[in-house]
């Protein structure tokens, strides 16, 4: 995975925006307004923040190396993933649906019902 692929992943996702509403470095990826997904765009590493089941975050951390709290986010609910190979594509693009899919949850019911027509 690299940023290309992470961004066309993230755009095919219904109702998806991407935005730069901290400057320039940092691209952010929205649904309804609510982020689900931030990466750097300036950093030597490539990696990203994902939304998470608290008790999943605690997990994945302990089982993967590349996974700690998320930067500069609530450590609580958001899981810094540094991308290095370690861990293959399709377990990082499930974390990512699933960060979507937390987002979704929590939007209003009419919204929630928008995004299955």
């Amino acid at each position: 995975m690299n940023l290309e692929t992470l961004r066309d992943y993230c755009l095919q996702l219904p109702e998806v925006t991407e935005e730069l509403p901290f400057g320039p470095d940092t691209l952010v990826f929205k649904i309804k307004g609510k982020v689900f997904l931030l990466t750097s765009l300036d950093s030597p590493t490539f990696g990203f923040n994902a939304k998470c089941n608290p008790e999943k975050a605690v997990e994945l951390r302990e089982e993967y190396p590349d996974v700690v709290p998320g930067w500069h986010m609530n450590k609580k609910h958001w899981n810094t993933v540094n991308v290095t190979g370690s861990i293959p594509s399709e377990t990082l693009f499930a974390w990512v649906k699933d960060s979507y899919d937390l987002v979704v949850a929590s939007l209003p019911k009419k919204d929630r019902e928008a995004l299955k027509s």
